[in-house]
């Protein structure tokens, strides 16, 4: 296991993201959607997408394990993929499967930069103006 963020995209279903917002709740860890919020909201038979771009360290809370923030790309009952933001055990991360091609990863990387996030989508459900 190493703390060196990876440049790559994983793949999950839905029960995979549960078990990794799971673990980071389990942990503590500070970005993180509820369990409860994800089970409502996701897709059931979707896939998300993690792709770390922060290595986090909490100096100030030496008991804390390194961290990789996620930005994690994810399918709503709606069909919208909306932006969200995940730590995750680099361990934990690297269990993940590697299942993508470098096409798709680009691909993934791009819509990441593009998807509402996800208070903006709660925002605008909440409104009326969506699904």
């Amino acid at each position: 296991m190493t703390s060196a963020l990876p440049r790559t995209v994983r793949a999950v279903d839905t029960a995979q993201l549960l078990d990794l917002a799971q673990e980071a709740a389990m942990h503590g860890f500070s970005q993180r959607l509820p369990v409860g919020w994800l089970r409502e909201h996701l897709a059931a038979e979707a896939t998300h997408y993690l792709f770390p771009t922060l290595v986090q360290r909490l100096t100030h809370r030496p008991e804390m394990p390194v961290q990789w923030r996620c930005r994690q790309l994810l399918t709503v009952h709606t069909g919208e993929q909306i932006l969200g933001l995940l730590d995750v055990l680099p361990g934990t991360f690297d269990r993940l499967p590697e299942t993508l091609d470098t096409a798709s990863k680009k691909d993934i990387v791009s819509r990441i930069e593009r998807a509402v996030s996800v208070r903006e989508w709660v925002e605008r459900t909440a409104a009326g103006t969506g699904s």
